[in-house]
């Protein structure tokens, strides 16, 4: 007998961390295994199929990974969204708020050009803030969103919620319940 198995059947769940009660879910075991991996960055296609994608936008830093694979699926160039400090010339910055405190990302410049068309990819959709930040520079940059692709989902946590009240079209592969 032949099994099948989805995206969520790869993702490895580890109890307690970083903190008691939160449940991490390990997206490297997905990564990790061809077939897995392949089906992940085909399934965050599939819903843009036939749409224009100038760019793929990923927010660091397992959604670096996924956007590398999108971006050369498409032929399309990469955009960074990394963390204050670590790109190396000039870039705009956007804040948000994190469950205790704030934090910045940052994107080059030159990144994105006016018009162009962008799909911002991320393996986990939690809060959503670090998504709108990403959204935020994009569009501060001219750029256009044509979609948010996630792995997982936590909808418990209000992103999805959130990201669409933007007016923004949300894909995720499956969810799971819970932090």
């Amino acid at each position: 007998m032949i099994s099948r198995l989805n995206v969520k059947d790869y993702i490895r769940t580890i109890p307690d961390f970083p903190a008691e009660g939160i449940m991490f879910r390990d997206v490297t075991t997905l990564f990790g295994d061809t077939r897995g991996f392949r089906m992940a960055v085909d399934l965050l296609l599939h819903p843009y199929s036939g749409l224009r994608i100038d760019k793929v936008a990923a927010l660091e830093a397992r959604g670096f990974i996924l956007g590398g694979a999108i971006a050369h699926q498409l032929s399309v160039g990469f955009v960074p969204i990394r963390k204050k400090g670590k790109l190396p010339w000039r870039t705009i910055a956007q804040d948000y708020k994190l469950e205790y405190g704030e934090a910045i990302v940052e994107v080059h410049e030159d990144a994105v050009k006016p018009g162009e068309a962008v799909l911002l990819v991320d393996d986990l959709l939690a809060t959503g803030g670090t998504a709108e930040a990403g959204v935020r520079l994009i569009e501060r940059l001219g750029g256009e969103i044509v979609g948010c692709a996630f792995v997982v989902d936590l909808p418990e946590l209000g992103g999805r919620a959130r990201l669409e009240a933007l007016g923004l079209d949300v894909h995720a592969l499956c969810v799971f319940d819970g932090h």
